[in-house]
């Protein structure tokens, strides 16, 4: 195996023009798409398999992402695998598939495999399951389902819950989905399971876990002749794999014939032969050699590159191969990743466990490389030849002393792993070479040990912050013979520890001073600067740290060194359980009625599951159709010196150019709610990068995209802002101030006299960082100029269609514009008022072309453009006494604003008002300031600043409990709120159940008990540590806009007896539309499926308060009834005539009488909150109508030398009244609490503080919980069993959507308990002041263990990190 030249793998041959190579090329793409063949003379070479399924119809496919990051976009490629020989259906990004990917193999979208009459098992499931809320994600993860059962109909629980890694969903929370996917589980649905009412399956049984079992009943091994038939979850579909859409039988003859076509811009190549690509490779070597494009398509997509000239080598047989030889296994340098997990299990069994070390190596790192859709199509000779300095696989191979076999047509060379990367994404692959293969050699039988390791910001689909390849060859002796220390994220490259290496060459393994040798010489060979790329400089340099002291102790326990003191529990990883969970069914039984109280899927889920769902994008092109692409702001802060949009018309199909002077004056580029101070246009001067200054108008989105990446801005940059700090030094403050004093001093203010009475007084700082709304649909709008009057349609991804029906950057009145909305794609509050914004400028440049107009924002520029949850500084200040019991609260709240105030006055009062938490304070005085920066404008998101207010009351009684020496959980209970109290804003507290629900939680999860079990559990592990955090939470009901708590409805019986229900709420997912059906037909006493709401319209009702606030069911619900009730009084005398017949009283019958009689049959609704009316400053009036109460509890554990963690047990309580639809508060409970427990761990925010860009702008950065993330012990339930005497909404229920949120916090907390008792266990005593969120990062770092204090980097003098939060 010593490289070096060999024999050429081919003849010899004169270099010919690349176009004599590819003469004889075919040009037609031929595949099948769902059951159907396709074949395309003409393919457009620079369109996405994505781009090419929407546009010919097929719209269930959805861009989420763009970059393969969130599955929404998922389809399944069944083909011939010439690696296992066998047919494999991949699920595979639809976004990522260049088109010629697909020649040969049968395309499966989410239409293709059932539709609402015919369902598939899986879309029937999930729906029911009520796995779908705002469905936008909902067809990716169907068809990641699928491709599961198509490769094996019964697969186990751990493969069911590894089958979503690459994809994500922003509403549901994961649990339905992955009790809908369970269902098809081995485990759970074979026939025999307990579960199921048999006997016990095999698997249970021989009390397998996990499904790996020896042997299955349904293989007949447990002496059962009966075949077992497979179980079917009542009211489900049963699956039969034999029903299955067939791989077409042509295909299998399929002759895939080499490809060539394009056009000028673009032409692709696609040989069949390894010869074929070596021709291709020598006659032009700079072209773009393609496997799964899983990089490729990001950096035309976000970085503009552009290709010539590609060559997709996904259909070389012969470069997808791998061979088992004697001392190494040689794999086809194209094998996809699935394959290889594969191929390296095969490998381990074929060389044993000792010698098959690098391939339980590659394994582990492939298991958390990227999700399952990019494993299905990336390669190990893509992640080579991209160099990436973080590859998971690269330093394994370098560690094991791989050789790469390089290839072109003239020589074969065999070069070192150790040698091949030369600098950042640079290579010593020769320019006319390709990579053919990697042989890796087997470890020694005796002696050598090779382990890998990895730590990201979330454990699965993510990229890593530092990876390691360690190995060590020892003697008889314990002596170190050779090793390799490679790591990954140290470096611009993959790169060895070479002082490390040196140091350990000679040195007895065994030895207590050889650890502490390695230990100084990582320092030295990663003395990284405080200010590095990438930022984290302490955090990768403990890593680097941490990394080998988990191998060396693992070595020395594989070695059985008992003279050598030997730490066990440094050794191994953090590992989850399958998910598992309990759910009370019988919350609302006792207040069920004949719709109202019952559990119901969400209206639209099952055609959100196929597909046929259509979300603002879907709509078809209108004729004559623009697409726009918005010119932003690359500056933070700048003056406008030029815009010149010449070069945008350059480009093909370009067709016009929008700014502010297409105008009809300078007052309409204004706009804003509460505060008219934004444009839509920037004119003069930016204020953030991000900033819309023009929008380019083009034929088509891909053409627009292109024309706005070359208009010329020239700037003048200006001294810029970011984080709240800044502004507070440079007192930047928008004018907005409120506060709210209240005590037991001189007319019940505050009285300073207070902190001298106190036995305590204690202050401190709570910091809370930002959250992005990643709802899965961008912001996306359509705009249909009228050829009358001034007329325009609007179709707009919004939650706020009045607001964008009247906030119109032209001279047209609100009658004359009409804002449709068929459902969002999520929203989350981020389409409250920031959707207007790009919905106002697609109409000014509707109505400037005379043509409609249609934009949906990439992900990068919805992030850029939409603004996130505002973080919040307090500086805080509380008296309590000895007894714990809590005197007085100061506070100084800030939050950061961005460029314009939005929403932020109100996210900021709201805060003040839950900055109490559920606890009784006598004398409060709270002020509440908004910072001004150069950043993003900040903007409502779930909880509008409940839960910034919320964190802080909890971060104050954490402090004050840890500093008076008692558990916070009784600090808690001695503070907490009774029924009656008057809270600081003076309102009293009616139908308060956080007390009682406090303590059915403590134990119904048995908290004493499990505090003592984790009490022991830390005392016995060093490095893994558990912590324990039970969390209350109030949330008030209403808008604190008082002007804002009104709804109208409309209610429309037809002759046929069905109805027509139009209200002001839009549907994002939260089953608003599903809650007012079920309240429509209660009321009219019709069946549920009579009952349709077709959209959300300005022209239907008028005057709408957008939907938010948790309180559209109140509003809109009420309004429904009314109106219900109006039609009610005048079908009375119908329905007393029937009865008096003795008929049947069916709506149709009455409908029909009544309109022979000329009775009107449509109502207008209204409602609007009673008794709410505060006023600031005098702290007088009610504030909120009430409040949704809750409390969770939940534990984690962690591991204190890497950071990382996982949530063991979650149990919520929450009290929601009367549930209209126990099912559809369930989600919103769970996926609200996901979503908070991402808020304060896995979602930081970065700007990179060399441009003042934000660098978390999609999946790649930034990570929301993913499917893996969810507690492992998930237990949800309801108050129930109590009165709700002064409850006045409709069915007496209570807003869900926003209050849970903060209930993730529990999980924060639960960190924070675990990480006080990691500082005690090195001596570390002072106070712990954790920001939120608690990051791996942040967790690592606060552990005060001897590795993280030695590998600290401090700051040299001026010196500043690369990243900043602002």
């Amino acid at each position: 195996m010593a490289p070096g030249l060999v024999e050429p793998a081919v003849s010899a041959e004169s270099t010919r023009s690349l176009s004599s190579v590819t003469t004889d090329f075919d040009d037609t793409l031929r595949f099948y798409l769902n059951g159907t063949k396709v074949v395309l003379d003409s393919a457009d070479p620079e369109v996405t398999l994505l781009e090419y399924l929407r546009g010919i119809g097929l719209t269930g496919t959805k861009l989420g992402c763009a970059e393969g990051g969130c599955g929404a976009c998922t389809v399944v490629v069944s083909q011939y695998n010439p690696t296992t020989k066998k047919i494999y259906h991949a699920s595979v990004n639809a976004c990522l598939a260049p088109l010629v990917s697909v020649d040969g193999k049968h395309v499966i979208t989410v239409e293709g495999i059932g539709n609402v009459t015919r369902p598939h098992p899986a879309q029937e499931r999930i729906a029911k399951s009520n796995g779908s809320q705002c469905g936008f994600c909902t067809p990716g993860i169907v068809m990641s389902l699928y491709a599961l059962l198509r490769n094996d109909p019964s697969p186990s629980e751990l493969h069911v819950e590894e089958a979503f890694d690459g994809n994500l969903c922003r509403c549901t929370g994961y649990r339905p989905i992955l009790d809908a996917a369970q269902s098809f589980s081995a485990e759970r649905s074979c026939g025999k399971s307990k579960a199921n009412g048999g006997g016990g399956c095999c698997m249970e049984q021989n009390g397998v876990e996990n499904g790996d079992a020896n042997g299955c009943c349904k293989s007949g091994i447990d002496g059962d002749s009966q075949s077992i038939k497979r179980f079917t979850p009542p009211g489900f579909i049963e699956y039969k794999p034999d029903t299955e859409l067939i791989f077409p039988p042509s295909l299998r003859k399929h002759e895939f014939r080499p490809l060539a076509f394009g056009n000028k811009r673009k032409r692709w190549f696609r040989p069949v032969t390894l010869q074929q690509l070596l021709e291709i490779k020598t006659a032009y070597p700079s072209a773009k050699i393609i496997g799964g494009s899983t990089e490729t398509q990001i950096e035309v997509k976000f970085k503009g590159m552009q290709y010539t000239a590609s060559v997709f080598v996904g259909d070389i047989p012969e470069l997808r191969q791998y061979d088992l030889h004697e001392d190494y296994l040689e794999i086809g340098g194209n094998i996809v990743l699935t394959d290889l997990e594969d191929i390296a299990d095969k490998a381990v069994e074929y060389y044993g466990e000792t010698r098959g070390q690098p391939f339980a190596a590659i394994k582990k790192q492939i298991r958390y490389f990227a999700g399952r859709q990019i494993r299905n199509v990336g390669t190990p000779a893509g992640n080579l030849a991209t160099a990436s300095p973080i590859s998971d696989l690269n330093p394994v191979f370098v560690a094991s002393n791989a050789i790469l076999v390089a290839k072109s047509l003239d020589k074969t060379t065999e070069i070192p792993m150790s040698e091949f990367f030369m600098g950042y994404r640079l290579t010593a692959l020769p320019p006319d070479a390709i990579i053919a293969s990697i042989k890796i050699p087997v470890a020694q039988e005796k002696g050598e040990y090779l382990r890998a390791y990895k730590q990201a910001k979330r454990k699965d689909d993510d990229i890593a912050i530092v990876n390691a390849a360690l190995r060590v060859q020892l003697n008889e002796d314990y002596t170190v013979d050779s090793c390799s220390l490679v790591y990954g994220g140290m470096a611009p490259i993959t790169i060895a520890a070479k002082t490390a290496v040196e140091f350990l060459h000679g040195k007895k393994w065994t030895n207590p001073a050889t650890i502490e040798g390695v230990m100084n010489a990582l320092e030295q060979d990663f003395d990284l600067r405080f200010g590095v790329p990438g930022g984290m400089a302490t955090y990768r340099k403990s890593l680097a740290l941490g990394f080998f002291y988990k191998f060396y102790h693992e070595v020395l326990v594989l070695l059985k060194a008992d003279q050598t003191e030997i730490d066990e529990q440094a050794v191994g990883e953090i590992e989850r359980m399958i998910f598992h969970g309990k759910k009370d069914h019988t919350a609302g039984q006792k207040y069920e009625k004949r719709v109202i109280g019952r559990e119901q899927p969400h209206v639209a889920a099952l055609k959100q599951c196929t597909g046929e769902a259509q979300y603002t994008d879907d709509i078809p092109a209108q004729k004559n159709e623009l697409y726009g692409c918005l010119v932003l702001s690359t500056k933070p802060h700048a003056k406008i010196l030029s815009v010149d949009p010449a070069p945008a018309f350059d480009i093909p199909g370009v067709v016009d150019y929008v700014n502010h002077e297409d105008l009809p004056n300078p007052q309409a580029n204004w706009w804003g709610a509460p505060c008219c101070d934004e444009t839509f246009f920037a004119v003069d001067e930016v204020f953030t990068a991000g900033q819309p200054i023009g929008m380019v108008l083009a034929n088509s989105a891909k053409q627009a995209e292109a024309a706005a990446r070359v208009v010329k801005v020239q700037y003048e940059e200006l001294p810029a802002i970011f984080t709240i700090e800044e502004a507070m030094q440079n007192e930047s403050y928008f004018q907005h101030y409120r506060y709210i004093n209240k005590g037991e001093g001189a007319e019940e203010h505050f009285d300073d006299a207070i902190w001298d009475k106190a036995d305590h007084v204690f202050s401190g700082i709570a910091r809370m960082g930002g959250q992005e709304h990643f709802y899965l649909e961008t912001n996306a709008c359509v705009v249909v100029p009228k050829p009358e009057d001034g007329e325009i349609e609007v179709f707009s991804s919004t939650q706020n269609p009045s607001e964008t029906q009247v906030d119109v950057p032209l001279r047209v009145a609100a009658n004359k514009v009409v804002c449709r909305v068929k459902r969002l794609g999520g929203g989350f509050g981020g389409k409250e008022t920031r959707s207007i914004q790009l919905a106002g400028i697609c109409m000014a440049a509707a109505v400037k072309t005379k043509r409609p107009v249609r934009c949906m924002l990439n992900r990068d520029e919805d992030i850029l453009t939409s603004g996130q949850r505002h973080p919040f500084l307090a500086r805080w200040k509380v008296a309590v006494n000895k007894d714990g019991r809590l005197q007085a609260l100061d506070a100084d709240v800030f939050a950061n604003g961005g460029w314009s105030q939005d929403l932020s006055g109100a996210v900021v009062d709201r805060a003040l008002s839950h900055i109490d938490g559920c606890y009784r304070i006598p004398n409060v005085h709270v002020r509440g300031r908004v910072a001004r920066t150069n950043t993003v404008s900040n903007t409502a998101f779930r909880g509008f600043g409940g839960p910034q207010g919320l964190f802080i009351a909890e971060t104050y009684m954490s402090e004050i409990a840890d500093r008076l020496d008692i558990p916070v959980e009784e600090l808690r209970q001695i503070n907490m709120y009774e029924p009656g109290d008057i809270t600081h804003f003076n309102q009293e507290l009616k139908d308060w159940y956080v007390p009682l629900m406090y303590k059915q939680v403590q134990e119904e999860s048995e908290y004493a008990r499990r505090r003592a079990e984790i009490t022991e559990f830390n005392k016995t592990h060093r490095w893994n540590k558990r912590g324990l955090a039970i969390v209350p939470t109030k949330f008030g009901i209403s808008f604190t806009a008082i002007f804002l708590n009104q709804a109208g409805a409309l209610v429309h019986i037809y002759h046929d007896g069905s109805v027509l229900v139009a209200h002001g709420g839009t549907e994002m997912g939260q089953g608003l539309h599903t809650k007012m059906t079920m309240i429509a037909a209660e009321a009219l006493g019709v069946p549920l499926e009579s009952v349709f709401i077709s959209e959300t319209a300005t022209n239907t009702v008028a005057n709408t308060s957008s939907t938010a606030a948790s309180a559209s069911s109140d509003l809109n619900g009420y309004a429904i009834w009314n109106a219900c009730a109006q039609l009610n009084e005048r079908l009375e005398p119908y329905r007393e005539k029937l009865r008096q017949k003795g008929e049947d009283i069916t709506m149709a019958k009455l409908a029909h009488s009544a309109y022979f009689d000329r009775v009107n049959l449509s109502a207008n609704g209204f409602y609007k909150t009673p008794d709410i009316g505060y006023v600031w400053g005098p702290n007088t009036g009610q504030m909120f109508f009430y409040f949704t109460q809750g409390v969770t509890a939940a534990e984690v554990e962690i591991d204190t030398l890497t950071g990382d963690w996982t949530c063991r047990r979650a149990d919520i309580k929450m009290d929601v009244g009367r549930s209209i639809n126990p099912a559809i508060d369930y989600g919103q409970i769970e996926g609200a609490f996901v979503q908070g427990q991402g808020l304060f761990t896995t979602e930081e925010s970065l700007w990179q503080r060399g441009s003042g860009t934000i660098f978390t702008r999609g999946p790649g950065a930034y990570k929301i919980p993913g499917f893996r993330d969810i507690p492992q012990q998930f237990n949800v339930s309801l108050l129930k069993d109590v009165a709700w005497a002064n409850l006045r909404t409709v069915a007496r229920s209570r807003g869900v959507g926003e209050p849970p949120l903060f209930m993730g916090s529990a999980v924060f907390f639960a960190i924070r308990d675990a990480l006080k008792a990691a500082r005690s266990q090195f001596g570390e005593t002072g106070l712990l002041s954790l920001q939120s969120p608690a990051t791996v990062e942040r967790i690592r770092l606060s552990c005060a263990d001897w590795i993280v204090r030695r590998a600290e980097v401090r700051p040299a003098e001026g010196e500043k990190s690369f990243f900043l939060t602002i």
